[in-house]
């Protein structure tokens, strides 16, 4: 039975049903690095809110059947769900996997952090972008294409954590990839295994969820003649010594691994090969790991950029747990990287550094770095006039698309889009950038909104393909909420903030929000595109893929 207490002050009870002993708080420091600490820490607020004294604050009841149910406590109106439904725009996902000794040792761990919270900071920027994003008159028409296998235990959302779409140069084949461990070629309305992480990958984990699993996938562009492709995926803590790591002092929650994967026949359509690993690096937690992977689309053989690879690493959660990793050029915490597969001139020989990249000559910096100052770089695409646009996922204020060029520092953990933040203070408070900013060389965003509008940067492309309404759009949205965003092209502009509108989807004449379609208030947005440049749009929380077929304004 659901107990729907309301917030109730520290004064107001005296819960002695909390557990003191040191073999219960371990263990509930366990359930809660695996399940909890990619959205919550005890320093500042994150994808959920910071939990420090938060059992001074309710009741175990309270927090056993939140962690339970938290959707039902909303729709049975809870004062505090309520209000943290309505702050973070989308409800905590249900653990009513965990069992009741598990939630109790969780509240034994979380007992141990009850110090005082700093007050609130009067010189911070209450509203980082007061205005707001219109809503347009654009309306795409959506073809529901496929629905993949649920990947989740017993229907769980998200039901298949569906992330990334790709085109297999050569081929022209569609593969779309689930978090948890599958990539499907999919063709026509139908998906099927081409391979399978778990079982070519002894330690590959994909818990707690959030960014960890299967990430991502790239294709050589010579695909067809070589059968080289490449992943990145994550594997449990200490499975293999890390070619980048940190002091023995700061823990390891879990490692990224990038690798080279050579097919036996091209042809095959399900993976028979052999496969090399070229990087592995350490994470202080199990967010912001290395995200896209990608080839530069419009290189050409004889280009400088033939055939490099460039990844988007994240800060891995450093910042938000209190480790001064990020925004040093000696460290990938926070870069986008790019490497030559096919070189052995990195200090691990499986690799090569491209003479090129901007601090090959920097004494004691990591020659991989392209370029630096991310929190999350989620995504990579590049316009057809050859510049790259890097989405970077936010701490609590900003969302953003990036033109990166060699050597760009984009300022995290000291900005968070046009604004200041204090590194070593509270990470969710943004300040005006001061008089000689200049100074610091930091490249600000070309896209940016922040967190009135939405939560977390999902995307985006340039749309090429045919349909006339989407011509010189930039497309893009928000991952949770699902809203839909684009700007044009021509505003994308080194120096100048692009104005934004917000765009809607139709299904069968009817217009509908993406919440309403996959029948979950946390949509989990992606987007792909195909061969004949068609966008498509795929929501995590139901598993579905859908078309865009046509458009109007």
């Amino acid at each position: 039975m659901i107990c729907f207490n309301a917030c109730q002050p520290a004064s107001a009870f005296d819960d002695k049903t909390i557990a003191h002993d040191t073999a219960s708080i371990s263990a509930g420091e366990s359930v809660f690095n695996q399940r909890c600490e990619g959205c919550h820490n005890f320093r500042q607020d994150g994808i959920g809110p910071q939990l420090n004294a938060v059992t001074k604050e309710v009741t175990t009841q309270w927090l056993t059947d939140f962690i339970k149910d938290p959707q039902a406590m909303i729709s049975h109106g809870d004062e505090r769900a309520g209000k943290l439904y309505a702050r973070y725009k989308v409800s905590m996902p249900s653990f009513g996997s965990l069992t009741d000794n598990d939630i109790h040792h969780i509240i034994a761990f979380l007992n141990t952090h009850t110090a005082t919270v700093t007050a609130e900071d009067a010189d911070a920027v209450k509203d980082p972008v007061p205005s707001k994003i219109p809503k347009s008159a654009l309306t795409a028409n959506l073809q529901f294409i496929a629905q993949l296998p649920a990947s989740a235990d017993s229907g769980k959302k998200p039901l298949a954590r569906i992330t990334q779409m790709i085109v297999q140069p050569g081929s022209n084949k569609l593969f779309v990839l689930d978090l948890r461990g599958n990539l499907y070629q999919l063709t026509g309305n139908t998906s099927s295994v081409f391979m399978n992480m778990k079982q070519l990958k002894p330690g590959f984990i994909a818990e707690p969820g959030l960014g960890s699993g299967f990430g991502s996938i790239a294709f050589h562009p010579a695909f067809m003649r070589n059968g080289l492709f490449y992943t990145t995926h994550t594997e449990k803590t200490g499975s293999a010594i890390a070619d980048f790591g940190y002091a023995d002092s700061i823990k390891v929650s879990l490692q990224w691994v990038l690798t080279e994967w050579k097919a036996n026949d091209v042809n095959d359509r399900t993976f028979k090969g052999t496969s090399r690993e070229l990087l592995r690096i350490n994470m202080v937690s199990v967010i912001h790991g290395m995200q896209e992977i990608a080839f530069n689309p419009f290189a050409k053989k004889g280009d400088e950029d033939y055939g490099l690879l460039y990844g988007g690493i994240g800060d891995g959660g450093c910042t938000e747990n209190g480790f001064l990793l990020a925004h040093n050029k000696a460290n990938l915490w926070g870069t986008v990287i790019r490497i030559d597969p096919s070189g052995s001139n990195s200090r691990n020989r499986r690799y090569g550094i491209p003479a090129t990249n901007p601090f090959v000559h920097t004494p004691g910096a990591a020659p991989e770095i392209f370029a630096m100052g991310f929190r999350n770089p989620h995504r990579i695409t590049w316009l057809a006039g050859g510049a790259m646009l890097v989405s970077n996922v936010g701490q609590a204020n900003i969302e953003s698309v990036n033109m990166v060029t060699a050597g760009s520092d984009f300022g995290w953990p000291l900005r968070e889009g046009n604004f200041v933040i204090h590194d070593t203070g509270n990470i969710n408070k943004v300040y005006a950038l001061p008089a000689d900013d200049s100074a610091m060389h930091i490249t600000y965003p070309v896209i940016e909104y922040d967190h009135d509008e939405g939560k977390a940067i999902s995307g985006g492309y340039a749309y090429k393909g045919p349909i006339a309404a989407l011509k010189n759009k930039f497309l893009f949205g928000d991952i949770p909420t699902g809203r839909l965003f684009f700007t044009n092209i021509f505003n994308i502009k080194q120096g100048s903030i692009a104005p934004l509108q917000e765009w809607s989807v139709a299904i069968d004449g009817k217009t509908a929000s993406l919440q309403t379609l996959c029948g979950n208030d946390r949509v989990d947005l992606h987007f792909g595109t195909d061969a004949n440049n068609d966008l498509y749009i795929m929501t995590k929380a139901d598993g579905k893929i859908y078309r865009i077929v046509s458009a109007a304004e």
